[in-house]
């Protein structure tokens, strides 16, 4: 989702001007002060994973020591969120956590919050264009290959599905994509089938309904998803009689992105064969970390963190904390460090 910074500089920029201090957090700019109050917003509200977001929120921000008032939740509708945005604004808010549901949309919100001197940091997806002080998400292209890898390692020919997010969103098109060349490169025999999804769950039942109607051999299901995607799969692969356990001749492997309690139950079930893990956890900490180093006024370069990811300069003035996303299966779901096993 989608973030600005506005009161400092990116030093991604201009690496040699910033000094080397814990985080790649340079020192505060002159008359930079924290304190204030805090607005988060949220995407959607209908996926396990945003509701655990929203359950972390207000834990991280306690931890962090930051005042963030009740979260608003965009209900799935970019327009909706720039409002949030600007009665968050005239609220007058000293920060801003974000997370957009359109790359190019949020762009407007995120001007806003720089005529207005709030910095910003957008979780999850990143804009296309306009200040963040951060971008907190993990690598999406490696979620589309992890996948891939993952089926790939058990369809070695036939047909594959992806249900795909929306392709409004960076992370859409980032998955989508990094699923499709990798299929292409490293399993030439895969032939990859696609349902624009929306994430959406309506639209990936229906999407899968037909494609499995017309192409009943299918052997694998990439759910961009797993928060609003695995239910819906499951049931369509029941109203086909194509749902069978991890093992049997007749499964068709089924990989999701999310790191949700469902789908770790799912894996353990025999149902699931592996997810990538979303941190929804450090989505909520590292979000309000970098928030409140903004606002004391701290600018930041790339390079590695104290907490085990790395900052990257995604596009020219924005940086990126791409922060692990572990691949699960029966070998690690009980892995007490999952933050699916910890809600």
């Amino acid at each position: 989702m989608v973030q600005v910074a506005a009161t400092a500089a990116v030093c991604g920029l201009v690496l040699a001007a910033c000094g080397s201090t814990k985080d790649n957090a340079a020192a505060p700019a002159a008359g930079g002060g924290a304190g204030g109050k805090v607005g988060a917003t949220l995407p959607l509200l209908t996926s396990p994973f945003w509701q655990a977001y929203n359950n972390y929120v207000p834990k991280m921000a306690q931890e962090e020591g930051v005042d963030v008032l009740p979260t608003v939740n965009a209900d799935s509708d970019p327009a909706k969120l720039i409002t949030d945005i600007g009665t968050f604004l005239n609220q007058g808010v000293k920060g801003l956590v974000v997370t957009p549901l359109d790359s190019a949309a949020v762009v407007a919100g995120l001007k806003q919050a720089e005529n207005k001197g709030v910095p910003v940091v957008a979780v999850d997806v990143a804009p296309e264009s306009g200040k963040v002080a951060m971008v907190v998400r993990a690598d999406n292209k490696a979620y589309g290959t992890k996948a891939c890898e993952a089926i790939g390692a058990k369809v070695k020919s036939g047909k594959v599905v992806q249900i795909m997010g929306d392709l409004a969103s960076v992370n859409g098109r980032d998955r989508s994509e990094a699923f499709r060349d990798c299929m292409k490169q490293k399993y030439p025999g895969v032939q990859v089938l696609e349902i624009p999804a929306e994430w959406k769950a309506d639209k990936a039942s229906s999407g899968l309904d037909s494609m499995l109607t017309a192409n009943p051999d299918i052997k694998g299901v990439y759910m961009q998803a797993g928060g609003v995607y695995l239910a819906p799969t499951e049931q369509a692969l029941k109203r086909k009689n194509l749902f069978f356990p991890v093992g049997d001749p007749k499964h068709i492997v089924l990989v999701s992105n999310d790191g949700i309690p469902q789908e770790l139950a799912a894996i353990r079930a025999g149902e699931l064969d592996a997810t990538v893990s979303q941190p929804a956890d450090a989505y909520a900490k590292y979000g309000l970390y970098w928030l409140k180093k903004a606002m004391a006024g701290e600018t930041f370069k790339a390079g590695p963190t104290d907490h085990g990811s790395t900052i990257v300069e995604i596009s020219p003035g924005i940086l990126e904390d791409q922060l692990p996303a572990p691949v699960i299966t029966k070998d690690n779901v009980d892995d007490k460090a999952l933050w699916g096993n910890n809600l």
